[in-house]
């Protein structure tokens, strides 16, 4: 299965490399990134392979949500299948 990882907040050093690293602790491969700052916003869009997970979806949501409270981003997950669906015209 694929998802989405979307990414908020105020740039700063090291959060591409967190996020890698904490999608890599949950064997998630990355299968393409996309990211920009915006007049100091960064946002990033990732696109992500949970097919090896080593934790369920909602563990692996839960994780992210956790660092981006500590990072002070918004990082949210969805199925690709959802996220195609809410923006589709």
């Amino acid at each position: 299965m694929n998802a989405i990882v979307t990414v908020v907040g105020q740039d700063r050093v090291g959060i591409i490399a967190a996020i890698c690293n904490r999608l890599a602790g949950f064997n998630v491969n990355i299968l393409d990134i996309s990211q920009t700052i915006l007049q100091g916003s960064f946002t990033m869009v990732m696109a992500v392979d949970l097919s090896a997970a080593s934790a369920p979806f909602g563990d692996l949501s839960a994780a992210l949500a956790e660092l981006g409270g500590e990072m002070g981003l918004s990082i949210r997950i969805q199925r690709e299948e959802i996220f195609n669906a809410m923006h589709a015209i």
